[in-house]
């Protein structure tokens, strides 16, 4: 009897099984926590190179003679400048410039995009695009469940799927994608991207040749010291490089602006859903930012956790851990802009205690240049 019935399963399930993976059920799907423990996939990534199932994210196209003013009129940013098999990161917002999502819109070929949007947001994300297509010739199809995508993330990412491939990685930029390419004699397409803040790519295949691409994967990685990474390093690993979380960082209250996200709005754009309630927001003057927090006393500041000052509460914990790369305890928050200059104190509430805490600067991490 198959132990995570009920839940859906990505074509890489049965790796998360024969790994070691620690399986738990993630907004409806069934995948590994961890593998080999959260620390140690963490440094492995950073160090030298893991592989990740995010099979659970969505997928979607965007065809037709109106693909592109359709979707100027549904995302923040501006895809005028986009070139061929380039990617870009933008938003999708509600009238109040609220986040209904974040998402990447890859440009395929002119009136054809390809998008990756969030995992538990892809049903409301599809059925917001839809909602939004009526009087534009476009089609918009979710194409989740005919992909299966993988991530292969760290410093020997390149390394690896090299000896895979005989498409030159080394002329990939990055936010940019190979969109018909061979990978152990398995048609996928590859993208440079990632939310690790590593090199690294994200490579989408057809279901059915899921598990012999991480097993091709996985071989080609031993030489490296390659190892299978789960949930729980892919949040600690985003939350260094300061990367947000829909429904931490995002949500249907706050707005690319308060998270510090403006340079992927376009709002000299004549028109998009959400200009006018980010143009409202910014001329009321925004209530709220997001900051970057080191404790300095001892604790660790969690998501929800309230921010203070004088007693008074200011604001909220986003995310929040102790940094294995830092060796530091930090967290992202939201605090009125007169309290995120660099170097301000506050306390985070934790357990009843009022705890020292200081504004620092983001992202926590950068990877090292070559």
């Amino acid at each position: 009897m198959d132990q995570h019935e009920g839940l859906k399963k990505t074509p890489f399930y049965p790796m998360h099984l024969k790994y070691g993976g620690k399986v738990v059920d993630f907004g409806g799907w069934a995948l590994s926590v961890q593998f080999s423990g959260i620390l140690d996939e963490h440094q492995t990534v950073r160090d030298q190179i893991g592989l990740f199932d995010v099979s659970h994210m969505g997928e979607a196209t965007i065809k037709g003679p109106q693909a592109l003013s359709y979707l100027q009129h549904m995302v923040s940013r501006d895809l005028t400048p986009m070139k061929v098999n380039q990617v870009f990161y933008t938003h999708l917002l509600y009238p109040s410039g609220g986040v209904v999502d974040d998402l990447m819109v890859t440009k395929l070929r002119d009136n054809d995009y390809y998008l990756v949007i969030n995992a538990s947001n892809a049903e409301k994300d599809v059925a917001w695009l839809k909602e939004h297509a009526g009087g534009y010739q476009v089609e918009v199809k979710d194409i989740s469940a005919a992909t299966g995508e993988v991530a292969l993330q760290g410093p020997y990412a390149q390394a690896t799927l090299q000896k895979l491939t005989r498409a030159d990685l080394g002329a990939l930029g990055y936010y940019h994608v190979i969109p018909a390419a061979e990978v152990a004699g398995i048609r996928v397409m590859i993208s440079r991207t990632g939310y690790t803040g590593e090199d690294g790519f994200e490579i989408m295949c057809s279901p059915e040749d899921g598990p012999a691409l991480w097993e091709a994967l996985m071989e080609a990685g031993d030489d490296f010291g390659i190892k299978p990474i789960g949930l729980g390093a892919r949040d600690s690993l985003r939350f260094e490089a300061g990367m947000p979380l829909y429904g931490q960082e995002l949500d249907a209250e706050t707005s690319p602006l308060e998270a510090r996200l403006a340079r992927f709005v376009s709002l000299d754009k004549p028109e998009f859903i959400g200009r006018a309630g980010l143009m409202e927001r910014q001329q009321r003057g925004l209530a709220k930012v997001l900051v970057g927090l080191e404790m300095v006393d001892r604790g660790i500041a969690r998501h929800g956790h309230p921010l203070l000052q004088g007693g008074n509460e200011i604001g909220y914990v986003t995310s929040g851990m102790y940094s294995p790369t830092l060796g530091r305890n930090i967290a992202m928050g939201y605090v009125p802009p007169s309290l995120s200059a660099i170097g301000t104190e506050i306390q985070v509430g934790i357990r009843g205690k009022a705890l020292r805490a200081k504004v620092v600067k983001m992202p926590f991490y950068r990877r090292p240049k070559k």
